[in-house]
């Protein structure tokens, strides 16, 4: 595993509104999240999490700190990237606790959608979408439309087309959340083998405890500053 982190956050907080209303949901954030790891982001309800996960993602602009993302610096007072969106779509993978699968389209269309929009060729496209369907064990569904799938299947869908444009990180906000202990066990494992085989940093948001043994690391939130990482 490389020690160079593709995650980098030093000192990120983040203040919503002014004066005596104001909030500080982070406070002076520090985090690395290296190549191949994956990385479990803990804590009570209002502890920062979301906050964190979205300033990485490039959606919120911290109040003060740096972000590095692949060795870039992306954030230090301003944004130093011309076009966030293509930022965010491709080199950013997504994972959401409820899949978010287009039900209109199958398997293979809902994974391809996402390199369209990137300028990749249809056919080109659909190719790597069934690869990707294949790789993480789900490939018989490819032709399933999203009503048809079990929700371990429908979330595995959504880890490929997260993969589509080969990011370098993937953030994920309680993806096992809608899971029972099993199914949310393959998907953890599914992600550890992405991490590993794919070189890439993941970070999850999650309340499940039923899945922390599979994090390579557990940081804990509260308040807006790291508790503890174990």
């Amino acid at each position: 595993m490389s020690t160079a982190p593709l995650v980098r956050v030093e000192g990120i907080t983040r203040i919503f509104g002014t004066g005596d209303a104001a909030l500080r949901a982070l406070d002076g954030v520090d985090l690395d999240v290296a190549a191949g790891e994956v990385v479990g982001l803990r804590g009570p309800s209002g502890s920062g999490k979301s906050t964190l996960l979205n300033i990485i993602a490039c959606i919120l602009e911290p109040s003060d700190g740096r972000l590095s993302l692949d060795g870039q610096v992306v954030w230090d007072g301003r944004y130093h990237v011309a076009d966030l969106r293509r930022l965010r779509r491709e080199r950013i993978g997504f994972i959401f606790q409820f899949h978010n699968l287009l039900p209109f389209l199958d398997a293979t269309d809902n994974v391809a959608l996402a390199m369209t929009l990137a300028g990749t060729e249809p056919a080109a496209a659909r190719q790597r979408a069934r690869e990707l369907l294949d790789y993480l064990q789900v490939g018989r569904r490819a032709g399933a439309m999203p009503a048809r799938l079990s929700g371990g299947e429908a979330q595995r869908v959504a880890i490929a087309r997260a993969l589509a444009n080969h990011p370098r990180v993937i953030l994920a906000d309680e993806p096992t959340a809608a899971l029972d202990s099993e199914r949310a066990r393959v998907v953890m494992d599914l992600l550890r083998r992405v991490a590993q085989e794919q070189q890439a940093a993941i970070l999850v948001v999650t309340h499940d405890e039923k899945i922390f043994d599979r994090f390579d690391r557990m940081v804990a939130l509260r308040d807006g500053r790291i508790e503890a990482i174990g």
